[in-house]
């Protein structure tokens, strides 16, 4: 359910008016609107500079100084009313449904990331507030509201083709990832155009592929507060060149986005923090810098920048038209090393439930929690497990089918692999991907 009251203090629909109108814009009130109170609580002593206008505090909601139940005053009231209904609608729906509820709301406050997702509103089709997203996902995220996204290709007005291409390689690593418009705007769903449609093929495909990442970071996010998309600083806090950074972010420690946030351009220029970087869209392609270094990115329409950071295992799946037949599939671990290193660790972890569940909690039979380990060493790589319950991935039939290790040297060839302290032969179960790389760039320290 979606309530604005678009308002100013008092209203009433006209006599022989039809409200809404029908025929929009969405965002324009049709009601007859009348300021008529001026208490303290209206015009308070302390001035906000609402909606930039320095407009009186109830501006286009509820008169501050009317009475909710039980004499509170919408003054102390306003910023928690919608934090209150998430709270209500939550306890609701798990006690008519005995499920795990989405709850999706605009208004939010401190400590609504608990109970509901958030949406950042009305944004607008355009270029300015797509790079704007960016930053908005980050700080919200940081605010403890760790599901959270915008409008992708904007609310209102109509998104240009090029815009929307772009969006979408955006929007599809978004915790919450929806294309939402206006009511009254032109239709824009991706398939409206079929070069839209080709960028969503190709960042959604990557989305749902890597769902077991995201949803073992929603895991993480709901048991120590971290946030699921994150600035870059958060993996490297002694690289300060990445601190004012907000046109690119992490999923995670070490997956980054590097989306174009311009029109008309078909590169991007990248921050690469130290270390080696692996394309997730084409893993022969490599990175490397030893002091971290801006890299101008091929980024023709279609692509979008996706690179997986050295001594990670990335657990993922083969996709799907849907969440719950992507979930069925084989997994594969992508292992990554420093580039050419001769010994080196890496490590990941996977979170794994039936999703419907009320709370994301390891319990026996419900629920199961894998930390993952890697070494290189001479050209023998280990890979490794600790599980905590695992009985119910076993009962799912969830299994590693691939084993895909890169940075190794040479001719990207592993002389042996170990899974678990077993040699692993031509005869196993697994199989093993290992890929030669090709440098991109090979920087040294900023300058």
């Amino acid at each position: 359910m979606k309530l604005q009251i678009f308002v100013q203090d008092c209203a009433k629909i006209p006599k022989d008016k039809q409200c809404p109108s029908g025929t929009g814009p969405g965002w324009v009130c049709c009601l007859d609107c009348k300021n008529i109170t001026k208490t303290r609580w209206d015009d308070p002593p302390y001035k906000i500079n609402a909606s930039g206008l320095q407009v009186p505090i109830g501006y286009k909601t509820i008169a501050t100084s009317a009475v909710h139940y039980n004499g509170v005053l919408e003054y102390d009231a306003h910023s928690i009313y919608g934090f209150s209904q998430a709270i209500a609608t939550h306890k609701a729906l798990q006690g008519l449904e005995g499920k795990r509820p989405f709850i999706l709301s605009r208004s939010t406050y401190v400590g609504s990331g608990k109970y509901a997702a958030h949406w950042t509103g009305d944004n607008q089709g355009t270029w300015e507030d797509l790079k704007y997203s960016i930053s908005t996902m980050i700080n919200f995220g940081i605010f403890g509201v760790p599901m959270v996204g915008s409008d992708i290709c904007g609310f209102y007005p109509a998104p240009t083709e090029e815009l929307c291409n772009r969006w979408i390689e955006v929007g599809a690593f978004y915790p919450f990832s929806r294309d939402h418009a206006n009511y009254y705007s032109p239709r824009q769903e991706l398939y409206q155009w079929d070069s839209v449609a080709e960028s969503a093929r190709n960042a959604l495909g990557m989305r749902y592929k890597i769902l077991p990442y995201l949803y073992t970071l929603n895991y993480e996010a709901h048991t120590t507060g971290a946030p699921i998309a994150r600035p870059l600083f958060f993996s490297f806090p002694d690289y300060s060149e990445c601190y004012g950074l907000s046109t690119q972010f992490l999923l995670g420690s070490s997956l980054m986005i590097s989306p174009v946030l311009e029109q008309g351009k078909s590169q991007v220029k990248a921050l690469f923090p130290p270390g080696s970087w692996y394309s997730m869209f084409n893993m022969t392609q490599i990175i490397t810098s030893e002091g971290g270094q801006y890299v101008n990115l091929d980024a023709p329409l279609h692509v979008v920048n996706v690179h997986l950071y050295q001594n990670s295992i990335l657990p993922m799946q083969q996709g799907g038209l849907i969440s719950k037949e992507a979930r069925m599939t084989p997994f594969t671990l992508l292992v990554t090393f420093p580039a050419g290193a001769s010994d080196g660790r890496a490590a990941g972890k996977l979170f794994l439930d039936d999703d419907e569940l009320q709370e994301m909690k390891l319990a026996s039979g419900s629920a199961t929690y894998v930390d993952f380990y890697a070494t290189v060493s001479q050209g023998t790589v280990k890979l490794w497990s600790e599980v905590q319950e695992s009985k119910f991935a076993l009962d799912k039939g969830w299994k590693i089918g691939k084993v895909k290790v890169l940075g190794l040297g040479g001719s990207g060839a592993p002389s042996s692999l170990e899974v678990e302290g077993k040699p692993v032969t031509s005869a196993s179960n697994i199989e093993l991907s290992s890929l030669e790389q090709k440098y991109i760039t090979n920087l040294r320290s900023w300058r």
